[in-house]
């Protein structure tokens, strides 16, 4: 009986071992599917002063884009551009360009999340002076030609001004709607210029 319990306990330690090595084995092994690497957010394209144009179905240019930077990551098919402008150009209407510090972008660039020193300029164009709206934040739906924000605004237009907390923009109606804790200044274009005096 003395020398089966000796026998018995190296063949269980061993048994032991022998389990948990497997168990080990299995536990830190990733899956090959998890070492491909298509799971990492890395960028499988960079380019520098990139230039790109939006064309509808007809050949007519919707929008021109420019980036200092643009990188794109396969893993959730997005784009990230560093210090864009984009630039819709209408036939009868002045043209407007959307500015930001860096934005994102889904797969086929229908919708852009602009954030840091987002700035809309509408030129000037007949009477109207240069209309330019700040915020923080923007999204744009390009093809729609719609933005809409829920950061503070503040836009200016000559000596009007006018701010408040969300923003939607129309840009084929040339539209811009303010949201909420709206207040402002605007100059009438009927008051007098007040004379010098002599």
């Amino acid at each position: 009986m003395k020398k089966w319990s000796t026998a018995l306990l190296p063949l269980g330690i061993l048994l032991v071992l022998a389990v948990l090595t497997t168990w080990l084995r299995y536990a830190t092994e990733l899956p090959d599917s998890a070492r491909d690497g298509k799971n990492r957010h890395d960028p499988d394209v960079i380019i520098s002063d990139a230039r790109g144009h939006k064309l509808d179905a007809s050949g007519k240019l919707q929008y021109t884009i420019v980036a200092e930077e643009i990188r794109h990551f396969p893993d959730d098919e997005t784009t990230e551009l560093r210090q864009p402008r984009l630039v819709y150009l209408h036939a009868q209407k002045p043209p407007v360009t959307i500015r930001a510090e860096h934005a994102v972008g889904n797969k086929q660039a229908e919708r852009v999340d602009l954030h840091e020193q987002v700035e809309v300029r509408r030129a000037a164009s007949g009477k109207n002076a240069e209309l330019v709206a700040e915020m923080s934040e923007l999204t744009v739906l390009t093809d729609e030609q719609k933005a809409f924000t829920k950061s503070k605004v503040l836009i200016t237009q000559g000596n009007s001004w006018v701010q408040g907390v969300g923003l939607q923009i129309d840009n084929k109606l040339q539209t811009y709607l303010l949201e909420s804790e709206v207040t402002g200044q605007i100059e009438s274009p009927f008051a007098r210029k007040k004379k010098p005096k002599t």
